[in-house]
């Protein structure tokens, strides 16, 4: 059994480590969060000890590793914009850092925490479930049968994801660019991942829209021509979805062929912390791609009116 403790204990994604933790036959020691709203904490480590003060977690994990009790694992589900700070805390604790995507927010931070894993010996791991979804596992197994069939084969994808989130979104810290990095770091970054595992390395990077409530562009990669479309916007939402009683709308077409992968969802981050603990988690390596996509598409200008843009954008200028 392995001694783990927790970052940003009263998230939204909090309580899917916690289960993974409890899941993969493993404990919480403690966890920190500035908010006190982590009752959730009773349905799986009613015994772990809580903080809202960083100063105080800091030294009651060095106080507990001089008692011998070692933290094996530090799980980082903190604001975006504080991963990189939450990973090397865990590393000069002498834990490895299992952290919530994005892992950071640009490059250079990826170049400077490989520094800190051969400084301390210890490893980092992002979790990007999607890789681990059965449906997106047997879409990557088909596309590279196909390239191998054909190098030069090109597809053509549609990504459209709309999240809604109420007004509450842009008050928090994920409304502000410069802590999560915007719409497309902040809910596509896992789905720019998913792009570049299966169809290769990004050619091209466009942006057709940036809006505070919705992002979309043009990406091409290797053996893929990709149109995205990301919003938290409810208006944005295809009408025969709002009549269904849903406020999410995910999907990806590939040639004209839907990929359904709108179920699944539930224990993937209970196999991510399955691998990781077996040795196999996604590292640094894997992560830097999407990062550096999603640092692109923040710092870019706008292309308006081309040719090759997501058909949302259209329905959202009419608006």
């Amino acid at each position: 059994m392995k001694n783990f403790a927790m970052i940003g204990a009263a998230g939204y994604i909090a309580p899917r480590h916690m289960k993974a933790i409890k899941d993969t036959g493993n404990t919480l020691v403690a966890s920190l969060d500035k908010n006190d709203s982590v009752g959730i904490i009773d349905s799986y480590f009613p015994e772990a000890d809580f903080f809202v003060e960083y100063e105080r977690f800091d030294r009651h994990i060095d106080l507990l590793k001089r008692k011998g009790t070692h933290i094996d694992y530090i799980s980082i589900a903190s604001p975006n914009y504080l991963h990189d700070s939450h990973i090397r805390f865990a590393l000069r604790h002498g834990a490895h850092a299992i952290c919530e995507k994005p892992l950071v927010l640009n490059p250079h931070n990826i170049d400077a925490l490989q520094l800190v894993e051969k400084e301390t010996g210890k490893s980092i791991y992002n979790i990007l479930q999607l890789r681990l979804h059965p449906s997106i596992i047997a879409l990557k197994k088909s596309v590279t049968d196909e390239v191998a069939k054909d190098p030069n084969k090109v597809f053509e994808v549609d990504l459209t994801y709309l999240t809604s989130r109420g007004h509450w979104y842009f008050t928090s810290w994920k409304g502000d660019d410069q802590k999560s990095g915007g719409i497309a770091t902040n809910i596509g970054v896992h789905f720019y991942d998913m792009l570049g595992w299966i169809f290769g390395d990004p050619k091209k990077n466009e942006v057709h829209l940036k809006k505070r409530d919705a992002s979309a562009g043009y990406l091409e990669f290797e053996n893929a021509k990709v149109r995205w479309f990301l919003s938290v916007n409810y208006e944005y939402i295809p009408d025969e979805v709002k009549e269904s009683g849903q406020r999410t709308y995910r999907s990806i077409t590939v040639n004209g062929n839907e990929i359904e992968f709108s179920h699944g969802f539930t224990d993937l981050h209970t196999e991510s912390f399955k691998q990781i603990l077996a040795g196999n988690g996604f590292g640094l390596k894997e992560a830097r791609k999407s990062i550096e996509i999603v640092s692109n598409i923040r710092n870019q200008d706008i292309i308006e009116n081309q040719s090759d843009s997501h058909p949302f954008i259209k329905k959202i200028t009419s608006l």
